[in-house]
């Protein structure tokens, strides 16, 4: 997610304890992911009379993204970037959204990466 739409907000490596895997072992335990996000709000940021009830509060996004997060147990990290997709356009003014999630769970690697893009329904 290092390339930025012209007209967004992002956060960043934010790190959350969320039990999420294939089998019951794997999600006996919360087992920290990253998750990144890129939000394209419905109208520019420019010219909003530094009020913030004119753009997204990404406060409120992180904490909306923390208590979904941590909510239920998944299989798929693919199912919990669509669900955050999906809560955070229907939640907030947004045109777009991509979420990407990162499980660090194989060895001799980084971390495994889903990556979402989803545009609200006009």
């Amino acid at each position: 997610m290092d390339k930025i739409h012209e007209d967004s907000i992002a956060i960043s490596n934010l790190k959350v304890g969320v039990r999420v895997g294939i089998t019951a072992a794997e999600r006996s335990n919360p087992q920290e992911v990253a998750i990144n996000l890129e939000l394209v709000p419905g109208h520019s940021l420019s010219g909003l009379d530094d009020e913030i009830s004119n753009t997204v509060d990404y406060y409120s996004v992180y904490k909306r993204v923390i208590e979904e997060a941590e909510a239920s147990q998944r299989c798929l990290i693919e199912t919990m970037a669509e669900e955050l997709a999906d809560i955070l356009i229907g939640e907030f003014n947004l045109i777009q959204i991509s979420v990407e999630i990162r499980k660090f769970i194989l060895p001799e690697t980084d971390y495994v990466a889903v990556r979402l893009v989803k545009r609200a329904k006009e």
